[in-house]
C-alpha cells in the first residue's frame, strides 16, 4: 500500500493577480523520488516551495486549497515553520556552502537548534558526510574552507548539511544545473542511496535526468498539473498530448 507524505488538494497559488498554480491535486509517495518537469515558468519551483512554505517569503503570495505534509495541514495558524523546515530539507540550484570550514558548515544548524556535546556534533558531522560519500575525501580536511571544494563536493556538502537536521523529506530545486555530466550522474547515484531513508522531490529541467533518477514524474504546464504517474509510463506512453509533445521536444 502506498504511503503519501505530501498531499495537495485543489491547490491554487497567486502572485498578486497572477495565478501561478491552478487546482493542483498531487500525492507524493514515501521514500520515492518524484520529479517535477515542464518548461520554464510552468510552476515547478513554485510548487516545490509550497511544501516547506518558502513562498511565504515573497510579497503578494496568496494560497488556497489544502496541503498536508506528514499528515498535518501546513497552513494552519498553529504550524511551526521552524519545525516544518526541519522535517523538509531543501537543496538549491547552485551549491551554497557558508564561508566557513567543512566542519562548521555541517554543524551550523545543529548549533542553532540542538544542545549537544562536541563529541555528539562530531559524530553527526561524520555520519552526515558518510551519507553523501564525502567522509573519506574530507575527513582530514574538516578545518578547510568549504568554498575550496569542487562544485560537486559543495553540493554534496549542502545535502549533508540538510541531513544533520534529520528531515523526512528532501526538496531539490535543479540540484545538478551547475554541475558537469559526470558530477550530475554521481549526484543521481547519491539520490538513489538517499531514497532508502528519505522522500525526495526534485525539480529538473533535464528530462533525461527525470527519466533516469525518478520513480514518479509530474508534468506541469502553465501552472496546471497535466499528468502524473510512474516515470516509466509517463515517458513510454503518456496519456496527454501535451505531455507527449513536451517529451518529444515539440515545445518547451
Amino acid at each position: 500500500m502506498n504511503t503519501f507524505v505530501i498531499e495537495t488538494k485543489h491547490l491554487d497559488l497567486f502572485y498578486d493577480s497572477f495565478q501561478a498554480l491552478t487546482d493542483i491535486n498531487l500525492n507524493i509517495e514515501e521514500k520515492k523520488i518524484t520529479a517535477l518537469i515542464g518548461p520554464s515558468g510552468c510552476g515547478k519551483s513554485t510548487l516545490l516551495r509550497v511544501f516547506n512554505r518558502m513562498n511565504d517569503l515573497i510579497d503578494g503570495v496568496r494560497i488556497t486549497g489544502d496541503v498536508n505534509v506528514l499528515g498535518d495541514n501546513i497552513f494552519t495558524p498553529e504550524t511551526d515553520l521552524i519545525a516544518l523546515r526541519q522535517k523538509i530539507g531543501m537543496v538549491f540550484q547552485r551549491p551554497n556552502p557558508f564561508p566557513l570550514s567543512v566542519y562548521e558548515n555541517i554543524a551550523f544548524g545543529l548549533k542553532i537548534h540542538r544542545n549537544q556535546s562536541k563529541k555528539e556534533f562530531t559524530d553527526i558531522v561524520k555520519e552526515s558526510l558518510k551519507s553523501v560519500i564525502l567522509w573519506d575525501d574530507l575527513k582530514d580536511r574538516l578545518d578547510n574552507s568549504a568554498l575550496k571544494l569542487s562544485l560537486e563536493q559543495q553540493q554534496r556538502l549542502c545535502i549533508a548539511r540538510v541531513l544533520t537536521m534529520k528531515p523526512q523529506i528532501i526538496l531539490m530545486d535543479e540540484p545538478c544545473s551547475a554541475l558537469d555530466p559526470i558530477a550530475t550522474l554521481r549526484i543521481e547515484e547519491l539520490m538513489q542511496e538517499l531514497k532508502k531513508n528519505y522522500t525526495i522531490v526534485i525539480v529538473t529541467h533535464n528530462m533525461q535526468q527525470a527519466a533516469r533518477a525518478s520513480d514518479n514524474t509530474a508534468f506541469l504546464y502553465l501552472g496546471e498539473l497535466v499528468e502524473y504517474g510512474e516515470t516509466k509510463h509517463i515517458y513510454s506512453s503518456p496519456k496527454e498530448k501535451r505531455t507527449e509533445d513536451y517529451l518529444t521536444g515539440r515545445f518547451g
